[in-house]
């Protein structure tokens, strides 16, 4: 009985926790649509330039991508591979995780299914809020992911931003100093709107390759669900046609 209520309790105020402890940074709204090829495929091209040097996606093929992007074998071998010569082959890389865990301090996680791990709408906050900050290895850290080991491979297209900090008052009297918001401090090659758009992609992008097969998935639901309104249309004039003559 105490065990039921205090699961009860944890479920009512759990929604209000994650509110408190995340309320401290912007959040941005992913524009997810996987039907948009283009979207995709630029989303791809990003994830092959910036991310596929140390991350993976090992449940992914890159003939299965190119089939269901709408990219040629020819465009797809010259363009979008890198690690190996086979379009049959996983979207794996060459660096060890021994090696990764000696660069970074940590190995780099495969992102087959990131989006569905971490939310489409984190992933783009996450790549909308690096900041400098000289303390860190790479001299940058993230609002949405405190302390990431991880450089902004994006910042030439972002640029660097950094925090601007306010003093804040504890209920105890204490003061001490919180981010506020970000600045540019650096423009990159892409201004905000073109960069959030661009990042917008390779989540778009990381959405399907967490599943492929939402594509089709979906088209089959649309078509499954006509057929059982026809169906039903069928079945309720056919019971009109068997009891008729029982009123």
């Amino acid at each position: 009985m105490k065990c039921t209520i205090i699961l009860f309790v944890v479920a009512l105020i759990w929604p209000f926790a994650v509110s408190a402890t995340s309320a401290n940074h912007p959040h941005f709204k992913a524009d997810v649509d996987v039907t948009d090829q283009a979207s995709l495929q630029r989303g791809a091209k990003i994830f092959m330039n910036y991310c596929m040097g140390c991350h993976s996606a090992a449940y992914m093929r890159y003939n299965r991508m190119g089939k269901d992007l709408g990219i040629e074998d020819s465009i797809l071998q010259s363009n979008l591979m890198f690690a190996t010569e086979k379009s049959g082959d996983t979207m794996t890389i060459a660096m060890r995780k021994g090696d990764a865990e000696k660069f970074f301090g940590t190995a780099a996680p495969d992102l087959s299914v990131i989006a569905r791990s971490r939310g489409a709408d984190w992933l783009l906050t996450y790549f909308m809020t690096f900041y400098r900050d000289d303390s860190r290895p790479f001299g940058v850290n993230n609002l949405a992911f405190k302390d990431v080991a991880m450089p902004h491979v994006l910042w030439e297209l972002q640029g660097i931003q950094k925090p601007v900090f306010k003093t804040v008052v504890t209920e105890y009297g204490t003061q001490h100093e919180v981010i506020d918001h970000l600045e540019l401090e650096t423009p990159g090659t892409l201004d905000s709107d073109e960069y959030q758009n661009t990042v917008n992609d390779l989540v778009n992008f990381l959405v399907y390759v967490g599943e492929p097969a939402q594509i089709q998935r979906k088209s089959v639901g649309v078509i499954v669900i006509l057929y059982l309104l026809v169906l039903l249309v069928i079945v309720y004039m056919l019971k009109q046609e068997y009891w008729k003559d029982v009123h």
